[in-house]
C-alpha cells in the first residue's frame, strides 16, 4: 500500500470516542461542480484538525455541512451525535468565517456583550479580552477598527459562549505576527480545557504548529490525512541551506540533489539525503559558513501531495 494511501484510510481505533463533529461519505454538488465527492471527515474534543487545500478544494463546503448552513446531496452529517441545524447542538460550538458579519455600528464590548447573551455559561469580558488580545479596544466601534483588530473581536466572539467546538476558518489572515502567536497561544489554551477545533489556513506553518491531525481536501476528496509528522514523512527529502561561493548550476549536477538556488550568497538545495551532499559541499569549499540541515515541513509534503494527485 502506497503512502498516499495509507494516510488517506488513517485507520482510527475502535474505542475512539464520539466525535464532536462528523462528515460520513459526505457529496455536495453545485450543479455540475463537484464540492465534496465522499468526504469523511471527524473533530474531536481536545485536538485540532486542520483542514487543508486549494481554493476550490471543498474545505468552505465541509464546514458548512457540519454547521448545517448547506445540506449534503449523500451521506450523514452530525454535530455532538445531533443534526447540525439543532439547536442546543449549535449552542455549544463557536464560529469565526472569514466573512465575519458583526454590526459594524456597535462597540467592541457592545458586541461581546450581545453574543454573550445568547450563551448560557458564557466567559467573562474580561477572560474574552485576555484571550483574543483585546486591550484598548472595547470603546471602539466595530466598523473603525482594522481589519488585524476585526478578526480578534471575531475570535472572541467565537471563544465568549465557552464552545465545546471552534470552527476557525483562515483566523489570522490580517493580523501582525505578534496578533497571531497570541490567537495561537489562546487556542492551544482551549485544546488543553478539551475544545476540539476545525481549523482552515492557508499559512502552512500554522497548521504544523497547531495542528494534531491534518487532512488535505483536492477537488472534493480526502487524498491524505494523519498527523503532521506522518503527513511530512510521505516527503523524504531533506533542504540544505548555507553560505557557499559554489554555483547553483554546478551542484544541482551532483548526485541525489533535486534542485539548487543561490539567494544572494546563501545557497539552497533540495537532497535526497543530507549526508553524501553535505560531506560534498564541506569539501568542494572549505569556506563554507551557516550550515543547515532541515527536513521537509508541512507545506513541501503538502505541495507533492497534491501534485501527485494532479498527475494521477
Amino acid at each position: 500500500m502506497d503512502t498516499i494511501t495509507q494516510l488517506r484510510n488513517d485507520p482510527r481505533p475502535a474505542s475512539a470516542p464520539v466525535p464532536l463533529a462528523q462528515l460520513q461519505a459526505a457529496h455536495k454538488r453545485y450543479g455540475k461542480v463537484i464540492a465534496l465527492d465522499g468526504v469523511d471527515l471527524e473533530v474531536h474534543a481536545g485536538e485540532v484538525v486542520s483542514l487543508l487545500g486549494a481554493n476550490g478544494a471543498g474545505k468552505s463546503t465541509a464546514i458548512g455541512l457540519m454547521l448545517g448552513l448547506l445540506q449534503a446531496d449523500a451521506g450523514a452529517v452530525t454535530l455532538f451525535g445531533r443534526p447540525p441545524g439543532a439547536l442546543d447542538a449549535r449552542r455549544q460550538t463557536g464560529v469565526m468565517l472569514q466573512d465575519g458579519g458583526a454590526h459594524g455600528d456597535l462597540k467592541v464590548h457592545e458586541l461581546l456583550a450581545l453574543t454573550r447573551s445568547y450563551y448560557p455559561r458564557p466567559r467573562s469580558i474580561d477572560e474574552c479580552v485576555t484571550l483574543a488580545g483585546l486591550e484598548g479596544l472595547l470603546q471602539r466601534r466595530y466598523d473603525k477598527l482594522s481589519g488585524g483588530q476585526q478578526r480578534r473581536v471575531q475570535f472572541a466572539l467565537a471563544l465568549c459562549g465557552r464552545p465545546r467546538l471552534l470552527f476557525l476558518d483562515e483566523p489570522t489572515t490580517g493580523l501582525d505576527i505578534q496578533a497571531r502567536q497570541q490567537l495561537w497561544r489562546a487556542v492551544r489554551e482551549l485544546v488543553a480545557e478539551g475544545c476540539g477545533v476545525l481549523l482552515t489556513t492557508h499559512y502552512l506553518e500554522e497548521a504544523e504548529a497547531l495542528s494534531d491531525r491534518v487532512v488535505v481536501l483536492d477537488r472534493g476528496r480526502v487524498v491524505a490525512q494523519g498527523s503532521v509528522s506522518q503527513i511530512r514523512a510521505h516527503v523524504g527529502q531533506r533542504r540544505i541551506r548555507c553560505v557557499s561561493a559554489l554555483a547553483a548550476a554546478q551542484v544541482l549536477c551532483w548526485p541525489g540533489v533535486r534542485a539548487a538556488t543561490r539567494d544572494g550568497d546563501r545557497l539552497e538545495i533540495v537532497a535526497e539525503t543530507a549526508e553524501p551532499v553535505v560531506r560534498r559541499l564541506l569539501d568542494a569549499d572549505p569556506l563554507l559558513q551557516d550550515l543547515e540541515v532541515l527536513r521537509a515541513g508541512l507545506a513541501d509534503a503538502f505541495i507533492q501531495i497534491t501534485a501527485e494527485e494532479e498527475a494521477a
